[in-house]
């Protein structure tokens, strides 16, 4: 099986998507493996109209913190 990593996705989207997760009884990590799942059935203009609903929920105009930074400083606070 394949690994895929996205990196700088912002905090709300995730703690939606957990929250999504937690209410279907999955993990986070179940809960992404179907939405992959079902985009990749989708049909291109399907596609397209889910890609601009994602994009619509990315902050515009702010920098997003990368990964390893925010890792580490949870890290620091242990």
């Amino acid at each position: 099986m394949a690994q895929v990593i996205i990196r700088n996705l912002d905090d709300a989207v995730v703690a939606a998507l957990k929250r999504n997760a937690a209410r279907r009884g999955r993990s986070l990590e179940q809960e992404l493996r179907v939405i992959l799942a079902d985009a990749a059935r989708l049909a291109p203009e399907e596609r397209v109209a889910v890609s601009r609903r994602i994009r619509a929920m990315t902050p515009r105009g702010r920098l997003l913190s990368e990964s390893a930074r925010l890792i580490r400083q949870d890290r620091d606070r242990r």
